[in-house]
């Protein structure tokens, strides 16, 4: 799919000197006592705010924060973004009272070219996660083109994120172009053969997932809790393992529809057991099918699999990653997921292959393996990542299409 960018915007519009765009952001920072504790979201919106005041553009930035669920509820206030917004950019921002009306008006035509101003809360009006028409009809009348630079909000058909880029011409921001970009790389156009692992607790959070990328792939790798219920719907003692044993018969089908589709399915042939999830407590190796006691607990996938899959990897030119292999928040369980992060890590940035995570508690692993930064792309956008790797339309990227 081609989707509308700001470079467009700048071919088409021409001069953006004074115009105002309205870039929709994901402001949705953690905080702690009105202070902002990670910025890496207001970071990452920096690209397209710093393109667009180089072009002469007034910069309206459109956020939520929180669930205020269509109240204005003061300690869900955008307002304390401001300083550490301000110190990323090197240059004032000021701060409107609500995002859209006649405040919001003033507050923009005041801007000089190249400003920028944060609007109060999009989610403060029920009729932002309503997309009703009005209130997008409200936001349009601040702007003369929309950005959406908010990728993890694209899922949702809010004002802010569907409804307003029907009204104004439309564009991806930076961060939006660059995620839709490196997603289209990983499942939309890849080079094969294409590889996916996918791992989690529970089978029945990622089914929509699991059928669409048998039907996407070459090869697919299964771990953490979820491939216990694999093994299980094919007769191998799990001990006390975590499982869904109600869903052994979607197992079963998920492996009959990948081996329909050309998909091999790479399940653990050997696994680390311990009997209880503590750091360094006494663990064995077994392998699949081996008889276990009812203590025992899969809690990490074995060396021999991790072999295996890294061997699998070394044949496919493209990897998509959402999902630890095992416990990885608790050494020693962390081994297989931090082994092949790095072996897939050291591929990535040999150049020799384009390898894809996000969603979930996958950025949590890629950190703790410390490979973040070596991946072609890591998605934080959570659950749009997840939708798009489930085939699932986003209202947001639609509403950029080109």
């Amino acid at each position: 799919m081609t989707f509308r960018t700001l470079d467009d915007a700048m071919k088409s519009g021409g001069d953006l000197a004074g115009k105002t765009a309205l870039v929709r952001v994901d402001f949705n920072v953690p905080m702690e006592g009105g202070k902002v504790t990670d910025d890496t979201r207001l970071r990452v919106a920096l690209p397209t705010i710093q393109k667009l005041r180089d072009a002469g553009a007034k910069v309206a930035l459109l956020a939520h924060f929180d669930r205020p669920k269509g109240k204005v509820v003061p300690s869900m206030s955008l307002q304390p973004v401001v300083d550490d917004l301000e110190a990323l950019i090197g240059a004032p921002v000021r701060f409107a009272d609500d995002c859209v009306g006649d405040e919001a008006k003033a507050a923009i035509a005041d801007l000089d070219a190249g400003g920028v101003i944060l609007l109060e809360n999009v989610r403060f009006h029920a009729g932002e996660e309503a997309n009703d028409p009005a209130f997008a009809r409200q936001l349009a009348q601040l702007g003369d083109l929309y950005v959406n630079d908010a990728f993890s909000a694209a899922h949702r058909a809010h004002a802010s994120t569907e409804g307003l880029a029907r009204l104004l011409p439309a564009y991806a921001g930076e961060s939006m172009r660059r995620e839709l970009e490196a997603l289209d790389a990983a499942l939309g156009n890849p080079t094969k053969p294409v590889i996916g692992i996918v791992g989690g607790a529970k089978v029945s959070t990622k089914l929509d997932l699991l059928k669409n990328l048998v039907g996407q792939l070459d090869k697919l790798a299964i771990g953490g809790g979820m491939a216990n219920t694999f093994l299980y719907a094919q007769g191998f003692d799990i001990g006390g393992s975590l499982a869904e044993k109600d869903m052994e018969a979607t197992a079963r089908e998920i492996m009959q529809e990948a081996a329909d589709r050309g998909c091999e399915l790479l399940l653990p042939i050997d696994l680390i057991v311990a009997t209880e999830v503590k750091p360094g407590i006494d663990h064995r190796t077994v392998e699949a099918g081996d008889t276990l006691s009812a203590d025992d607990k899969i809690l990490d996938a074995g060396p021999a699999s991790v072999a295996r899959l890294n061997a699998a990897i070394d044949g496919c030119k493209t990897l998509i990653w959402n999902g630890p292999l095992g416990v990885f928040e608790v050494p020693p369980f962390d081994a297989a997921t931090v082994a092949v992060a790095r072996h897939v890590a050291a591929r990535a940035k040999a150049g020799s292959l384009v390898a894809v995570g996000g969603g979930g508690d996958t950025v949590s692993a890629l950190n703790h393996a410390g490979v973040s930064d070596d991946m072609t792309f890591v998605s934080t956008a959570g659950g749009a990542f997840l939708e798009w790797m489930e085939g699932k339309p986003l209202p947001g990227v639609l509403a950029l299409r080109g």
